[in-house]
C-alpha cells in the first residue's frame, strides 16, 4: 500500500467491505488524531505532526474554519498561518493520511462554530439551513476552498482519503434538505464526501461517525473520541484520566473499529476566536485549547501520549520521539507606558452617529462587513442620574462610566457623558440559537425607564493594525486612568525560547489581553 507521501495515480481509495476498511485494496485501520493548523503557530506545524507520527497515528484530521478564511465577504485568506494546502502537503511529506472536515459549520469551540459573523447582518438569517442567504454564502466559500483541496485527494496522489462535511447536524436538524445540499456542493470529480450521521455516545465521550449503513456488520469509526474537554472561565480545568482514555481506545480497536482522537494536540484559540456556552447560562471559553490532550498545549509529551504509543506499537512501526523544544522562565515583564481608552479613540474607524444602539455585526466597519470581535464603546449624553436598566441587551458585559464631557474639564454642572464599553466574550459555538448571536448593544438601554438615544459608537476590534497606530504613549503614572492600554518590556538575554504569560490575580478584573511581541536585535 502506498504511503501518504508518495505522489502517484491511485485507483482504489478508502472503501468499506463487510468487515473492515480498505485503502488501495488493502486492509486499513484508521488511527487518527486531530490537530488544527489554525491553533498551532505555523513554525511548529512540523514539530507537532512529527510527534503525532511518532505516537503511531497514521491519519491527521483537521477542521477548516470558514470565519478565518473569509473574514469579509470579498476577502479570502489562505496564506501564512491559514495555508491549508501547505499544511496538508506537510502531512503527506511526513507520511500521514488526512481526513478533511471543511464544515461549513465545524463547532470546534470557535466563535459562532466557525461561521463568519457577517452572516448575522441579515436580520432573517437562518444558518445551517437551505435559507438562500446562507446557501449563497456557503457556495461562494466552497467555490474558493474546493479547488485548493481537489489536487490533494487520494486518487490524484494526495493524502486526503476522506471528507467529513458539516458537523453534528443531528443535534441541530432544523432542515431536512440541508445535509443533501452540503453533500452535493462538496462533491466534485473523484471526491467522495461522507456526512456525519449523528451522535451516539460511547463511554469516555465520543461521536460515532458511521461511514456505512449497517453499524454492526460493516466498519464503523469513532470519529471524535474526546481525549479530554475544553474549559470555560470560572470552572476547573477538565481532565480525563489517562487510564480511562487508553482503556476505551483499546476496546474500540479490539472491536475492529477505527478511531480519531479529538484532540491529539489542542493548541491555542488565538485572539478572540474562542466561542461560548449558552446553557444552562452563558459562559465564555478560555483561549487555551489544551484539552488535556496526549500532546499538551506547549507540545510536551504526557502520560496519555506514552500509553497510546505503547498501544499503537502493535499496529505499525514509527520513528523515535522528536526532541522537545527548549523552554525558559523569564523575569516579570515591566509595564512602563500607557494610553487611555479615550486617547485611543482617535485611532478607531469611525465613529458612527446613531439615534439608537447598533449591534457589532451591523456597524459599518471593515468595508461594511461589521465588527467580529473585541469591544464597542457606546457614548451618549445624559442630563441627570438615575436607574440604568439593560434588559438583557448587553452582549456580553459592559463597563459603565459617567463623567463630564472632556471640553467641560472638571466643572460640576452641565450634561454628563455616559459610556458603555461592551465586550464580546465569544458567540456560542453550538446550539439551536446560532442565528441570535449578535453582540454589543442589541436593544435599548433605559435610564429611569426612558430609552437612551443619540449615540456615538466606536469600534475597537483590537486588530494589530489598530494597536500599531498608538502614539504618543504616556509614561505610566502611579495611578493611570482606566480603562487603558499598556506597553511593557520583557528582557531576553539570549535567543528566545518557549514560555507563557501569567497575569497576577488583581489584573484579571475586566481584563482582556492582546500581546504584540517584537524582538529587537542589535
Amino acid at each position: 500500500m502506498p504511503t501518504a507521501g508518495q505522489r502517484m495515480s491511485r485507483k482504489f481509495g478508502l472503501s468499506a467491505n463487510s468487515s473492515q476498511f480498505t485503502l488501495e485494496g488493502e486492509p486499513f485501520c484508521i488511527l487518527g488524531g486531530s490537530i488544527h493548523y489554525f491553533r498551532v503557530p505555523r513554525a511548529y506545524w512540523r514539530d507537532r505532526l512529527m510527534k503525532m507520527k511518532a505516537c503511531g497515528i497514521n491519519t491527521l484530521t483537521t477542521f477548516v474554519p470558514w470565519s478565518l478564511h473569509q473574514p469579509q465577504r470579498e476577502v479570502f485568506n489562505f496564506r501564512t498561518q491559514l495555508d491549508l494546502e501547505a499544511y496538508i502537503n506537510l502531512a503527506a511529506e511526513l507520511g500521514l493520511w488526512v481526513i478533511l472536515r471543511p464544515g461549513p459549520y465545524i463547532s470546534s469551540e470557535l466563535d459562532l462554530g466557525g461561521l463568519p459573523s457577517w452572516l448575522l447582518q441579515d436580520g432573517n438569517m437562518r444558518v445551517r439551513t437551505t435559507y438562500p442567504g446562507f446557501t449563497k454564502a456557503v457556495n461562494i466559500f466552497f467555490d474558493k476552498l474546493i479547488p485548493k483541496v481537489v489536487p490533494l485527494q487520494f486518487k490524484k496522489g494526495g493524502p486526503i482519503i476522506a471528507v467529513q462535511v458539516e458537523n453534528e447536524y443531528g443535534s441541530f436538524a432544523k432542515d431536512d434538505t440541508y445535509m443533501t445540499f452540503v453533500k452535493e456542493i462538496s462533491e466534485v470529480e473523484e471526491t467522495k464526501s461522507e456526512s456525519h450521521s449523528g451522535s451516539e455516545h460511547y463511554p469516555g465521550r465520543c461521536h460515532f461517525f458511521i461511514i456505512t449503513h449497517t453499524v454492526f456488520k460493516e466498519p464503523t469509526m469513532v470519529m471524535d473520541y474526546w481525549t479530554g474537554w475544553y474549559d470555560v472561565w470560572g470552572d476547573l480545568h477538565h481532565v480525563l484520566p489517562p487510564e480511562d482514555m487508553v482503556s476505551t481506545v483499546r476496546e474500540i480497536l479490539k472491536r475492529g473499529m477505527s478511531v480519531n482522537l479529538y484532540m491529539f494536540h489542542g493548541g491555542s484559540s488565538f485572539g478572540f476566536i474562542s466561542g461560548g456556552l449558552a446553557e444552562p447560562s452563558y459562559k465564555a471559553l478560555v483561549p487555551s485549547y489544551d484539552y488535556d490532550a496526549p500532546l499538551s498545549e506547549a507540545g510536551e509529551y504526557t502520560q496519555k501520549y506514552h500509553l497510546l504509543r505503547d498501544l499503537f506499537s502493535q499496529f505499525n512501526k514509527f520513528p523515535d520521539l522528536p526532541v522537545l523544544q527548549p523552554k525558559e522562565a523569564y523575569e516579570p515583564a515591566i509595564m512602563y507606558q500607557h494610553l487611555s481608552l479615550w486617547d485611543a479613540l482617535s485611532f478607531t474607524e469611525g465613529p458612527l452617529k446613531s439615534d439608537t444602539p447598533v449591534n457589532m455585526e451591523n456597524l459599518p466597519m471593515n468595508n461594511k462587513n461589521g465588527q467580529s470581535h473585541g469591544y464597542t464603546l457606546y457614548e451618549t449624553t445624559i442630563a441627570s442620574g438615575g436607574l440604568l436598566k439593560s434588559g438583557n441587551n448587553v452582549k456580553d458585559r459592559a463597563l459603565v462610566s459617567c463623567n463630564v464631557p472632556r471640553e467641560l474639564k472638571k466643572t460640576t454642572e452641565g450634561p454628563r457623558t455616559l459610556s458603555l464599553l461592551v465586550e464580546n466574550c465569544g458567540r456560542v459555538h453550538r446550539g439551536r440559537d446560532l442565528d441570535k448571536q449578535r453582540k454589543g448593544l442589541v436593544g435599548d438601554i433605559l435610564l429611569n425607564n426612558i430609552p437612551l438615544r443619540e449615540f456615538t459608537i466606536y469600534s475597537l476590534e483590537m486588530k494589530p493594525s489598530f494597536i500599531y497606530k498608538f502614539a504618543p504613549w504616556k509614561t505610566l503614572a502611579e495611578n493611570p486612568s482606566f480603562p487603558s492600554f499598556f506597553m511593557g518590556q520583557l528582557f531576553l538575554y539570549k535567543y528566545p525560547s518557549d514560555t507563557f504569560v501569567k497575569l497576577p490575580t488583581p489584573m484579571m478584573t475586566f481584563c482582556s489581553v492582546q500581546f504584540c511581541v517584537q524582538f529587537l536585535t542589535s
